[in-house]
Protein backbone atom coordinates (compact mmCIF):
# COMPACT_ATOMS: atom_id res chain seq x y z
CA UNK A 1 0.00 0.00 0.00
CA UNK A 2 1.43 3.35 -0.50
CA UNK A 3 0.17 4.35 2.92
CA UNK A 4 3.35 1.97 4.18
CA UNK A 5 5.60 2.70 1.75
CA UNK A 6 4.83 6.67 2.45
CA UNK A 7 5.74 5.77 6.60
CA UNK A 8 8.11 3.96 5.62
CA UNK A 9 10.13 7.17 3.27
CA UNK A 10 9.09 9.53 6.73
CA UNK A 11 10.81 7.67 9.12
CA UNK A 12 13.56 8.00 6.54
CA UNK A 13 13.83 11.06 6.84
CA UNK A 14 13.45 11.61 10.58
CA UNK A 15 15.40 14.23 12.29
CA UNK A 16 15.77 13.45 16.33
CA UNK A 17 16.11 16.87 17.16
CA UNK A 18 13.70 18.42 15.10
CA UNK A 19 11.29 16.02 16.30
CA UNK A 20 11.67 17.04 20.17
CA UNK A 21 11.42 20.45 19.22
CA UNK A 22 8.13 19.61 17.39
CA UNK A 23 6.77 17.65 19.89
CA UNK A 24 6.87 21.46 22.01
CA UNK A 25 5.63 23.68 19.69
CA UNK A 26 2.46 21.64 18.80
CA UNK A 27 1.03 20.19 22.15
CA UNK A 28 -1.83 19.29 21.43
CA UNK A 29 -0.79 16.28 19.81
CA UNK A 30 0.22 13.11 21.52
CA UNK A 31 4.02 12.76 21.11
CA UNK A 32 4.20 9.26 19.86
CA UNK A 33 2.62 10.35 16.17
CA UNK A 34 5.34 12.81 15.69
CA UNK A 35 8.06 11.09 13.57
CA UNK A 36 10.38 14.50 12.80
CA UNK A 37 10.67 15.36 9.35
CA UNK A 38 11.53 18.75 8.47
CA UNK A 39 9.02 20.75 6.82
CA UNK A 40 11.41 21.89 3.50
CA UNK A 41 11.72 17.74 2.77
CA UNK A 42 7.85 17.54 3.36
CA UNK A 43 7.08 19.49 0.92
CA UNK A 44 9.55 18.74 -1.27
CA UNK A 45 8.24 14.64 -1.31
CA UNK A 46 4.50 16.43 -1.65
CA UNK A 47 5.39 17.58 -5.29
CA UNK A 48 6.83 13.95 -5.95
CA UNK A 49 4.00 12.12 -4.32
CA UNK A 50 1.17 14.61 -5.99
CA UNK A 51 2.20 13.41 -9.62
CA UNK A 52 1.50 9.45 -9.13
CA UNK A 53 -1.33 7.75 -10.28
CA UNK A 54 -2.26 5.19 -6.81
CA UNK A 55 -1.92 8.85 -4.70
CA UNK A 56 -5.98 8.30 -3.76
CA UNK A 57 -4.98 5.18 -1.81
CA UNK A 58 -2.84 7.76 0.38
CA UNK A 59 -5.45 10.67 0.71
CA UNK A 60 -8.27 8.14 1.50
CA UNK A 61 -6.60 6.50 4.15
CA UNK A 62 -8.06 8.74 6.74
CA UNK A 63 -7.44 9.05 9.49
CA UNK A 64 -3.78 9.31 9.50
CA UNK A 65 -1.47 8.13 11.95
CA UNK A 66 1.22 10.67 12.09
CA UNK A 67 1.28 14.42 11.99
CA UNK A 68 3.86 13.99 9.31
CA UNK A 69 1.33 12.29 7.19
CA UNK A 70 -1.31 14.89 7.62
CA UNK A 71 1.74 17.57 6.52
CA UNK A 72 1.98 15.65 2.95
CA UNK A 73 -1.43 15.41 2.97
CA UNK A 74 -2.18 19.03 3.17
CA UNK A 75 0.95 19.91 0.87
CA UNK A 76 -0.51 17.79 -1.53
CA UNK A 77 -3.73 18.97 -2.00
CA UNK A 78 -1.92 22.56 -1.59
CA UNK A 79 -0.41 21.97 -5.56
CA UNK A 80 -3.92 20.79 -6.69
CA UNK A 81 -4.20 22.81 -9.89
CA UNK A 82 -8.03 21.72 -10.22
CA UNK A 83 -10.33 24.14 -8.30
CA UNK A 84 -13.34 21.83 -7.65
CA UNK A 85 -11.11 18.85 -6.84
CA UNK A 86 -8.80 21.11 -4.56
CA UNK A 87 -11.74 22.47 -2.67
CA UNK A 88 -13.75 18.84 -2.14
CA UNK A 89 -10.21 17.64 -0.81
CA UNK A 90 -9.86 20.35 1.52
CA UNK A 91 -13.73 19.86 2.48
CA UNK A 92 -13.15 15.93 2.90
CA UNK A 93 -9.42 16.68 4.75
CA UNK A 94 -10.55 19.70 7.22
CA UNK A 95 -12.68 17.13 9.77
CA UNK A 96 -9.69 15.16 10.37
CA UNK A 97 -6.70 18.32 10.94
CA UNK A 98 -6.13 18.58 14.65
CA UNK A 99 -3.51 21.09 14.87
CA UNK A 100 -2.46 24.41 13.98
CA UNK A 101 0.75 23.55 11.58
CA UNK A 102 -1.36 21.40 9.09
CA UNK A 103 -4.16 23.75 8.99
CA UNK A 104 -2.42 26.95 8.69
CA UNK A 105 0.14 25.30 6.27
CA UNK A 106 -2.26 24.08 4.10
CA UNK A 107 -2.22 27.00 1.66
CA UNK A 108 -3.92 26.04 -2.39
CA UNK A 109 -1.94 27.38 -4.74
CA UNK A 110 -5.45 27.45 -6.98
CA UNK A 111 -7.53 29.48 -3.97
CA UNK A 112 -5.86 32.82 -5.49
CA UNK A 113 -7.56 32.33 -9.00
CA UNK A 114 -10.63 31.84 -7.80
CA UNK A 115 -11.29 34.03 -5.35
CA UNK A 116 -14.94 35.45 -6.21
CA UNK A 117 -15.98 31.63 -6.10
CA UNK A 118 -14.02 30.69 -2.98
CA UNK A 119 -15.73 33.37 -0.80
CA UNK A 120 -19.12 31.04 -0.20
CA UNK A 121 -16.99 27.96 0.99
CA UNK A 122 -15.04 30.27 3.33
CA UNK A 123 -17.94 31.41 4.92
CA UNK A 124 -19.28 28.02 5.41
CA UNK A 125 -15.76 26.64 6.54
CA UNK A 126 -16.18 29.61 9.19
CA UNK A 127 -19.34 28.50 10.55
CA UNK A 128 -18.59 25.11 10.88
CA UNK A 129 -18.59 23.70 14.36
CA UNK A 130 -14.81 22.36 13.90
CA UNK A 131 -12.21 24.57 15.25
CA UNK A 132 -9.14 24.06 12.65
CA UNK A 133 -11.99 24.06 9.93
CA UNK A 134 -13.08 27.31 11.62
CA UNK A 135 -9.37 29.25 11.71
CA UNK A 136 -8.64 27.53 8.34
CA UNK A 137 -11.53 29.92 7.03
CA UNK A 138 -10.15 32.57 8.77
CA UNK A 139 -7.14 32.02 7.16
CA UNK A 140 -8.15 31.52 4.13
CA UNK A 141 -9.95 35.14 4.92
CA UNK A 142 -6.99 36.69 6.04
CA UNK A 143 -4.82 35.66 3.42
CA UNK A 144 -6.80 36.23 -0.14
CA UNK A 145 -9.22 38.96 1.37
CA UNK A 146 -7.19 42.06 3.01
CA UNK A 147 -5.65 43.36 -0.21
CA UNK A 148 -7.85 43.98 -3.27
CA UNK A 149 -10.68 42.40 -2.42
CA UNK A 150 -11.25 43.37 0.89
CA UNK A 151 -14.42 44.29 2.01
CA UNK A 152 -16.02 45.32 5.62
CA UNK A 153 -18.42 42.28 5.96
CA UNK A 154 -15.69 40.39 5.73
CA UNK A 155 -13.77 41.81 9.25
CA UNK A 156 -17.55 41.92 10.25
CA UNK A 157 -17.70 37.69 10.09
CA UNK A 158 -14.57 37.15 11.80
CA UNK A 159 -15.61 39.81 14.54
CA UNK A 160 -18.79 38.06 15.31
CA UNK A 161 -17.21 34.61 16.19
CA UNK A 162 -17.12 33.96 19.42
CA UNK A 163 -15.59 30.50 20.69
CA UNK A 164 -13.64 29.09 23.52
CA UNK A 165 -10.91 27.48 21.89
CA UNK A 166 -7.48 29.12 21.73
CA UNK A 167 -6.67 28.36 18.31
CA UNK A 168 -9.80 29.84 16.75
CA UNK A 169 -9.41 32.82 19.43
CA UNK A 170 -5.59 33.19 17.78
CA UNK A 171 -6.67 33.04 14.63
CA UNK A 172 -9.03 35.92 14.90
CA UNK A 173 -6.35 38.14 16.93
CA UNK A 174 -3.90 37.12 13.97
CA UNK A 175 -6.43 38.26 11.57
CA UNK A 176 -7.32 41.71 13.32
CA UNK A 177 -3.55 42.35 13.51
CA UNK A 178 -2.95 41.71 9.79
CA UNK A 179 -5.75 43.39 8.59
CA UNK A 180 -4.94 46.51 10.99
CA UNK A 181 -1.72 46.26 9.03
CA UNK A 182 -3.13 46.24 5.20
CA UNK A 183 -6.50 48.21 5.95
CA UNK A 184 -5.60 50.10 9.51
CA UNK A 185 -8.69 53.25 9.17
CA UNK A 186 -11.10 50.42 8.12
CA UNK A 187 -10.14 48.30 10.87
CA UNK A 188 -9.19 50.88 13.36
CA UNK A 189 -13.40 51.33 14.81
CA UNK A 190 -13.37 46.98 15.59
CA UNK A 191 -10.53 47.94 18.08
CA UNK A 192 -11.91 51.37 19.21
CA UNK A 193 -15.26 49.79 20.11
CA UNK A 194 -14.01 46.49 21.62
CA UNK A 195 -15.60 44.27 18.96
CA UNK A 196 -13.87 41.14 20.13
CA UNK A 197 -14.13 39.50 23.56
CA UNK A 198 -11.48 40.67 26.10
CA UNK A 199 -8.76 38.24 25.66
CA UNK A 200 -8.57 38.43 21.48
CA UNK A 201 -9.07 42.11 21.63
CA UNK A 202 -5.72 42.44 23.66
CA UNK A 203 -3.78 39.94 21.72
CA UNK A 204 -4.88 41.45 18.54
CA UNK A 205 -3.24 44.85 20.08
CA UNK A 206 -0.05 42.73 21.14
CA UNK A 207 0.17 41.05 17.52
CA UNK A 208 -0.10 44.48 15.89
CA UNK A 209 2.80 46.33 18.35
CA UNK A 210 4.74 43.36 17.40
CA UNK A 211 4.22 43.38 13.76
CA UNK A 212 6.81 45.69 11.42
CA UNK A 213 4.19 46.54 9.49
CA UNK A 214 2.47 49.28 11.89
CA UNK A 215 3.90 52.64 12.53
CA UNK A 216 5.49 53.41 15.75
CA UNK A 217 2.60 55.68 15.91
CA UNK A 218 0.09 53.54 15.32
CA UNK A 219 1.60 51.16 17.94
CA UNK A 220 1.54 53.57 21.14
CA UNK A 221 -1.84 54.53 20.00
CA UNK A 222 -3.17 50.79 19.71
CA UNK A 223 -1.64 50.63 23.24
CA UNK A 224 -4.05 52.89 24.92
CA UNK A 225 -6.90 50.56 23.65
CA UNK A 226 -6.01 47.43 25.54
CA UNK A 227 -8.79 46.83 27.88
CA UNK A 228 -7.54 46.16 31.26
CA UNK A 229 -8.86 43.21 33.57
Amino acid sequence: MITDEIREELFAKQDQKYRDMQIKIIPSIDKDAIIGVRTPILRSYAKQLSKRDDLDGFLYDLPHKYFEENQLHAFIISEFKDYSKCVNEVDRFLPYVDNWATCDQMSPKVCKMNKQVLLETVKKWIYSDKTYTIRFGIGMLMEHYLDDDFDLSYPEIVAGIRSDEYYINMMIAWYFATALAKQYDSILPFIKEKRLDVWTHNKAIQKSVESYRISDEQKEYLKTLKIKK
